[in-house]
């Protein structure tokens, strides 16, 4: 059975992968999709600390509440995010991030 270290390296893993991309990647639909693998990385810390914090010998179901929360928010922002790339490809007619530096069109 996988312990709570075995967890949180995966989630560290997960989050360092998704942070390198933020930083290293041109391409802003990369960018976002490391965004949300930095969000799944602390919604698997969280479950992981749910699951092994027990009352009662049984699981503390708080962080796993707190995960459902994170996933509307984090559905609410992909809605949001998409459309924002959409309009940004539409005005600039590229998604790399070195040729969207300024704000002006």
């Amino acid at each position: 059975m996988p312990s709570l270290n075995d967890y949180l390296l995966v989630s560290g893993l997960l989050f360092s992968i998704g942070l390198a991309g933020v930083v290293l990647r041109r391409n802003i639909i990369v960018v976002f999709m490391c965004l949300e693998l930095m969000l799944s990385a602390a919604n698997l810390t969280l479950v992981a600390f749910s699951r092994f914090n027990t009352v009662d010998s049984l699981p503390d179901y708080d962080g796993q509440m707190l995960v459902f929360f994170v996933i509307t928010v984090a559905a609410a922002e992909v809605a949001v995010g998409l459309a924002i790339i959409v309009a940004l490809y539409r005005a600039r007619q590229t998604i790399h991030t070195d040729e969207l530096m300024t704000l002006k069109g």
